[in-house]
């Protein structure tokens, strides 16, 4: 009798790809390791790739996470799966970084992914994350105060740029995003499969433990389809965030000016480290509607590498003359000082944004 099946999006996956399962033992990543290999050995519509796994030990919990490596090898020796092996030291690199632990070992993670994209060893790593991560994701960035893009949250699909010339680029994939954990968990006991507990999913010291396990249970009491409407609300702003790139894309050559206006026409580009520098005319900004300013300025200065919050770029709508605070002039010479190190001067006809080291 053939195992149960747990179905997985399997849209960017096509037969001879290069497929490696990222699984820490717990139910998520089991589960889609599990349901991929089913897949792959079927008798009828077999996914046919290669698949292999990956597993990193983040040197953050001691005894525990030693056994979770121990388990995930067994795994994947009954299973026949080849499996990649990275041991990190996260609190280590916490003290010289000053990341978090969540973003240190998230940023460890994926690097080492990348370089089992690099070296040929994959084509795409897929991540087990759930609709029930979607959605606390959602909630985690709006309670942050998201843009838009943020909203977005985690992405089906990710690509993942050649780390040297000639190696082809990979990807990331997420073909759980619109499997409940519920479903997992019954899918997994169906096939009497155990797993590993991560004890520190129930430490409410992280923020996204506490949405888990507070808020979000509070929040169902109000809408009981929360879970489902989050990520509904994420698919429709990462919709939409690729909508406005494509008009952005199309406006942006023709309104971001480089450098400053000099006399007798023409514009001075400084080739100084340090001195990158954008413009734009009064009267452009001035001939769009308030949802396409707001996002000319964030890209402008996502150019120069920097990235506007909400009230920096009210502070340069402001400084343009389209918004009224009391905390900034609005005339010709006037100044800001803003974050990572973006200037921002406002001359008679123009908005210039530099960086100043």
């Amino acid at each position: 009798m053939p195992p149960p099946a747990l179905l997985f999006d399997r849209t960017n996956i096509k037969p001879g790809d290069r497929i490696c399962v990222a699984i820490s033992g717990g139910a998520d990543s089991v589960a889609l390791l599990l349901a991929v290999h089913n897949a792959n050995t079927a008798k009828r519509d077999a996914l046919g790739v290669g698949l292999s796994a990956a597993h990193v030990h983040h040197g953050i919990r001691p005894g525990e996470a030693d056994t979770d490596q121990q388990f995930v090898e067994a795994l994947c020796a009954r299973l026949d799966i080849p499996l990649h092996l990275h041991s990190a030291k996260i609190p280590e690199r916490v003290a010289k970084t000053g990341e978090t632990i969540e973003e240190a070992a998230r940023n460890v993670r994926y690097d080492f992914f990348a370089s089992l994209i690099a070296t040929g060893e994959a084509d795409a790593i897929l991540t087990a994350h759930t609709l029930d991560d979607q959605a606390e994701t959602v909630l985690m960035k709006l309670l942050r105060g998201a843009w838009t893009e943020g909203l977005s949250a985690i992405h089906p699909i990710v690509q993942v740029p050649p780390q040297t010339p000639g190696i082809r680029p990979g990807k990331i994939l997420r073909p759980f995003l619109n499997i409940r954990r519920a479903e997992i968990e019954a899918y997994l006991n169906q096939l009497n499969q155990p797993w590993c507990e991560d004890s520190t999913n129930t430490d409410t010291a992280y923020t996204r433990n506490r949405i888990r396990h507070e808020l979000i249970p509070q929040l169902r009491d109000y809408n009981p389809h929360l879970d489902q409407t989050l990520a509904n609300l994420a698919e429709l702003a990462r919709e939409e965030e690729a909508r406005w790139q494509i008009e952005l894309n199309r406006l942006l050559p023709q309104i971001l000016l480089p450098g400053k206006p000099v006399r007798g026409g023409g514009r001075s580009v400084s080739t100084a480290p340090g001195q990158s520098a954008v413009a734009i005319e009064l009267d452009r900004l001035r001939s769009l509607d308030p949802a396409l300013r707001r996002r000319v300025l964030r890209a402008a200065a996502r150019q120069l590498g920097a990235r506007l919050s909400f009230d920096e770029t009210s502070r340069l709508l402001a400084l343009c003359g389209f918004l009224t605070l009391p905390t900034v002039a609005a005339r010709t010479g006037a100044a800001l000082h803003l974050s990572s190190q973006l200037r921002a001067e406002r001359s008679h006809r123009e908005l210039r944004l530099f960086l100043q080291k």
